[in-house]
């Protein structure tokens, strides 16, 4: 474990060495991110201006849902994407062998190795986003937020399992750059409130791809809006991430070289 929190560490030091080094490069990249993450928000903001609305839903608590699901997406863009396009482009030239000879566990290092420094922009701009939509709602206690952040770490760990099965797929559909973006298609159900999707639709978003999980759960538990499907959903986001890595690792041990 030691090592890892080494390399952890090493990568994020040399990230931010990187990311000095080269700040109009960051800076541009920072900025690039953040608008195309802004875009839903928006869409929301216009819709409720111009007088429409989720039902049973107010303008700040679908942004605060949205908030979340940014914060979201930028720890894991920061901690787990980079493996995605790691490993397909390692699959793809041949060079996962020289992973794999490493004293390490090649799924970690390809987790710590990709860490991206340039999606913390993701996470303060949706940070700021989850401050204007909680200034204009109630406060919540402290036990709400207890269940916020639980939850919020279980929507992290569903990232994560999203992330391990692009990347196990990419071995297969070697090359192909719509993995990521047949992913994103379903994991965008995160971003609205679950009642306005049909019961079908609620149950594959809670239970069998566990989305809801990493923006509307968490935010949900701030507005005091939990039901029993909220508790429930805790050991699919668990068994999702497990499945990630399980077959992430299967793959790698599957893995037969160029020569293969």
């Amino acid at each position: 474990m030691k090592k890892y929190i080494i390399l952890y560490r090493e990568s994020i030091r040399i990230a931010f060495a990187a990311a000095s080094t080269y700040r109009a490069d960051f800076i541009l990249q920072s900025v690039i991110i953040i608008l195309s993450n802004i875009l839903f928000p928006l869409m929301t903001w216009l819709i409720y201006g111009a007088g429409a609305s989720f039902e049973g839903w107010t303008l700040y608590q679908v942004l605060l849902i949205q908030s979340v699901f940014t914060m979201s997406m930028g720890v894991s863009s920061m901690l787990f994407t980079g493996i995605v396009w790691s490993t397909m482009e390692h699959v793809r030239e041949g060079t996962l062998e020289i992973i794999l000879i490493k004293p390490v566990d090649c799924m970690g290092y390809l987790l710590a190795a990709t860490f991206s420094i340039e999606n913390i922009g993701v996470v303060f701009g949706g940070a700021v986003l989850f401050g204007v939509a909680l200034f204009h709602l109630p406060v919540p206690n402290l036990f709400l937020w207890f269940q916020f952040l639980f939850l919020f770490l279980l929507g992290v760990l569903v990232m994560l399992g999203i992330n391990l099965l692009m990347a196990a797929t990419s071995f297969k559909w070697v090359a192909n750059s719509r993995i990521p973006e047949l992913y994103q298609s379903v994991l965008r159900f995160g971003n609205y409130p679950q009642k306005i999707f049909s019961k079908s639709i609620q149950a594959i978003t809670s239970f069998l791809i566990p989305v809801a999980m990493v923006g509307f759960f968490p935010a949900a538990a701030l507005l005091q809006k939990t039901d029993s499907k909220m508790y429930i959903a805790v050991l699919p986001c668990i068994l999702f991430a497990w499945v990630g890595i399980a077959l992430y690792k299967y793959m790698i041990r599957q893995y037969e070289g160029v020569g293969g």
